[in-house]
Order: C-alpha cells, then sequence, then structure tokens
C-alpha cells in the first residue's frame, strides 16, 4: 500500500505536471499567434500556409504533454489497478 506522504508527493508531481502544461499551452498559442501574424502580413491569406507545420509539430508535444498531466498518472498507477480488480472481485 501507498503511503500518505507517497501519495502526496505523487500529488506534487501531478500538480507540477499540470502547471508545466499550462504554460506550455500558453507558448504554444502565443508563438503561433505571432506566426500566423508573420505570414498574413507578409504574404497575405491566398499563399502558402506555413505556419501550419510548427503548429502541427509543436502540437503532438503540446498532446502528449496534456495526456501526460491530466491522464497519465492512472494509467501506471498500480494503486488504481489494484482497486480495479479488488472492487470487480465481489460483484
Amino acid at each position: 500500500m501507498i503511503t500518505e506522504q507517497q501519495k502526496d508527493e505523487q500529488l506534487w508531481k501531478i500538480a507540477k505536471a499540470r502547471v508545466a502544461f499550462r504554460w506550455s499551452l500558453a507558448s504554444y498559442l502565443i508563438v503561433n499567434a505571432m506566426l500566423i501574424g508573420i505570414w498574413f502580413f507578409t504574404t497575405g491569406v491566398d499563399s502558402y500556409f506555413w505556419p501550419v507545420w510548427t503548429m502541427m509539430g509543436w502540437g503532438v508535444g503540446i498532446a502528449f504533454q496534456y495526456f501526460h498531466a491530466f491522464h497519465g498518472n492512472q494509467i501506471n498507477s498500480v494503486e488504481h489497478e489494484y482497486q480495479k480488480l479488488k472492487n470487480n472481485q465481489f460483484k
């Protein structure tokens, strides 16, 4: 079984990962908005939309970071899996 201190450390890691994700998302939105502005004001709407490559590449990284911060702790949690098995055993 996991002790209270281990649970607190785990919660601290989750909190840090979620805050880091929010900062990364803010950076992603700001930088890509600037790139879209550069594209728009230098080449116009009728030109090739090159910021899509940055948005897609960086977006994949943001998606993985989101998954890790908000869902990753449940996948690798032995305690969570134990509770699932224990609950299903008596049904």
